[in-house]
């Protein structure tokens, strides 16, 4: 059980019979009145964020999201098939529980599948991955005016926008959270 006096950026509890986690909270002691806790809590299955104010004696279950590194095999259709490292069994995930940042995962990549009792609801991909840029525009000289991109495609088939001077085949560091250009790799 915990309180959410005691909630913490992180923690993850049951509530209503939904698993949510902490994004920001903040213990509020009034002048006058009571103290209570204000929150922004992401419900994991669904994805979607409330703020919501809590009692700080208020107490709920603590909810034990696993996080299992697996490797992206292939895809057939809507299934994408990963393999659990320890064990070597594939496992077919839905494309409905893959977040939008999954198109920059190629196959033999590592991801995490985070489940909640047995049930997979997500799949992160690593923060970084280099991948080859496989189409993408020469940048015209002259046409260098401050933060200058160019839109190009990566060998996953995902889109970005990237700096001028890259070609054709520069493998790029890119970050999926945001789906940004980092560097050449």
């Amino acid at each position: 059980m915990v309180t959410a006096g005691d909630f913490r950026n992180g923690v993850t509890f049951e509530m209503e019979g939904k698993v949510y986690q902490i994004i920001e909270f903040q213990h509020v002691k009034p002048g006058k009145g009571a103290a209570f806790v204000r929150t922004k809590i992401r419900n994991v299955i669904e994805g979607s964020v409330v703020e919501k104010t809590f009692n700080p004696t208020e107490k709920f279950p603590t909810a034990f999201v696993e996080r299992k590194d697996m490797e992206y095999s292939y895809n057939d259709g809507d299934l994408y098939y990963f393999m659990d490292l320890e064990t070597y069994e594939m496992e077919p995930i839905g494309k409905t529980e893959l977040s939008d940042n999954f198109k920059f995962v190629k196959e033999n990549m590592v991801c995490k599948v985070l489940s909640y009792k047995g049930k997979v609801f997500g799949v992160e991909p690593p923060n970084f991955v280099e991948l080859e840029v496989t189409a993408t525009e020469p940048g015209v000289k002259g046409d260098t005016a401050t933060n200058a991109t160019k839109p190009a495609t990566v060998e996953t088939g995902a889109e970005i926008r990237v700096p001028l001077f890259i070609n054709e085949g520069d493998v790029i560091r890119i970050d999926t959270r945001d789906g940004s250009y980092m560097e050449r790799a």
